[in-house]
């Protein structure tokens, strides 16, 4: 089960990865703000923030690496880092669009059941 949520924490880590390279490179391409809903002029004016979104994005995919192949306090890093995915994929449900829940949270949330898992084999 170790193997499994190790992959699924990997997994969320690479999903992030490619939601930062998207924001902070990506943003300003036709292909992927108008997918979004926003014309070329206000993509640009709202860039600053969305590559700025994409360099938090950066650091969920750090700390979700970290915690996939750290050797002690693994559980702890993954816990934190899965749960801040998960709540930053609610709050952009509810703020821009409704497939951050599929997404963010949910391959997260998955994650974390594994994570669970893993845990209670090792302890029982």
């Amino acid at each position: 089960m170790q193997i499994i949520a190790t992959i699924a924490v990997a997994f969320v880590a690479v999903v992030h990865i490619i939601i930062s390279v998207v924001e902070i490179f990506l943003w300003e391409n036709p292909f992927v703000h108008q997918r979004l809903g926003f014309t070329a002029d206000v993509a640009g004016q709202v860039a600053p923030i969305v590559k700025n979104a994409g360099l938090y994005n950066s650091f969920i995919a750090i700390g979700l690496i970290w915690g996939a192949f750290a050797k002690s306090d693994f559980l702890s890093i993954r816990v934190f880092f899965l749960v801040c995915v998960v709540i930053a994929g609610i709050f952009g449900a509810l703020t821009l669009r409704k497939t951050t829940l599929v997404v963010q949270t949910l391959p997260a949330s998955i994650a974390l059941i594994f994570v669970w898992l893993a845990f209670v084999q090792v302890k029982g």
